[in-house]
Parts: C-alpha cells; sequence; structure tokens
C-alpha cells in the first residue's frame, strides 16, 4: 500500500516571514513541495510566473472557479488566489507532503474538506517588527502597508483555528520548530505502520 502525501497548511500575517520559513523548510525536508497559488494580483519584481504563482486575469480566475478548479480561494486586498485541486491531489498520490501558503479563509475551507490536515499559523514577535518588516520589503506603498497592518490583526485573531503556533522572532529557532511539526507528522503511527509494513512484520512474526 502507497503512502499519501500529508497536506499542511501555513498562514500568516503579511510580513510574518511565512513564505521565507516554508521556502527554507523544502529545502531542507525531502519529499515535500509548496503547492503554487494562482492569483490576480500583478507581478512583483523578482516573482517568476509558476514558480511564486500563477498569474491570471480576474474573468479567468472567475471561470476556473467556476468550474471548480480550485481547493481553496480567497479574496484579499482586492485581489484573488486560488489553489489547484488537481495539482495538489496528484502530488499527494505520488507520497509527496504538499504545504499550502494560504491564509485564513483558504485555511477554513481546507480543513472543512480534509481533517487530516495539519494547520500551522506563523506570529510575528510583535506589531512594530511586522510594521519593520513590511516597510524593509519595498514591495508596498504607504496605503498598502497601513492596510496590510489592519488586516494582520484580524489574521492574528484567527490564531485558536490552528494546530500548532509559530513565532518567527528568531528565524532559524522558528525554522527548526516547522521542521518538528513535520517530522512528528511524518512519525505518526497511521502512517509510519504503512511506511514501516515490512519490518512491523518481521518483528511480530
Amino acid at each position: 500500500m502507497s503512502v499519501k502525501g500529508s497536506l499542511f497548511i501555513v498562514s500568516a500575517p503579511s510580513g510574518a516571514g511565512k513564505t521565507s520559513l516554508v521556502t527554507s523548510l523544502v529545502k531542507m525536508v525531502p519529499n515535500m513541495c509548496i503547492s503554487v497559488s494562482f492569483t490576480t494580483r500583478p507581478m512583483r519584481p523578482q516573482e517568476q510566473e509558476g514558480v511564486d504563482y500563477y498569474f491570471i486575469d480576474k474573468e479567468d480566475f472567475k471561470a476556473k472557479l467556476k468550474a471548480g478548479i480550485f481547493l481553496e480561494h480567497a479574496q484579499v486586498f482586492g485581489q484573488f488566489y486560488g489553489t489547484s485541486r488537481v495539482w495538489v491531489e496528484e502530488a499527494r498520490a505520488k507520497g509527496v507532503d504538499v504545504i499550502l501558503e494560504i491564509d485564513w479563509q483558504g485555511a477554513k475551507q481546507v480543513r472543512a474538506q480534509f481533517v487530516e490536515a495539519q494547520s500551522i499559523f506563523i506570529l510575528p514577535p510583535s506589531r512594530d517588527a511586522l510594521l519593520d518588516r513590511l516597510q524593509k520589503r519595498h514591495a508596498d506603498n504607504v496605503q498598502i502597508i497601513n492596510e496590510r497592518m489592519k488586516e494582520a490583526k484580524d489574521q492574528i485573531s484567527r490564531y485558536s483555528e490552528y494546530d500548532y503556533l509559530i513565532c518567527n522572532d528568531q528565524f532559524e529557532e522558528a525554522l527548526e520548530q516547522l521542521k518538528a511539526v513535520i517530522q512528528c507528522q511524518r512519525l505518526y503511527w497511521r502512517r509510519s505502520q504503512i511506511e514501516k509494513a515490512a519490518l512491523i512484520e518481521k518483528l511480530l512474526s
């Protein structure tokens, strides 16, 4: 019997360092990938099509939504984001663990469909630190940054809906904690008994 890949949800307010943590994680942990979402927001400098996002217009997004393409979707700051259901299912069928970088709206939709999904919320060490990180990204103007700071409070208020909380104060420490969550799930006995079936059979014979 093949082992189906696990599904992990990682959420955080903008600027908390979610993407940096997840990107570093998949470089450390084998057999794991990040789902690439569709979005209607403009591409930022240094971003790549099919690597960071699939960039599409709103009409195309709405058509895909109507066709049931998305596992989850959300509207954030006037832009739409969605995850391909087929892509996630195909990756998991190959035994690959999948990370979804999504907000609380999408996380709620995924948990309703996959009760086994493990969800992780990344907290910033303080509001001042969050503001500083947003400003240093040089990705948004002052108005957008202020909107992100207001939205951060709503995002953080959803922390109790998640299975794990990690504070990204010291990056390396937060990364090790995130890695520990993945390792814990991989050692869960219902999954391990499939992976180690031959060993268990020999030990009990």
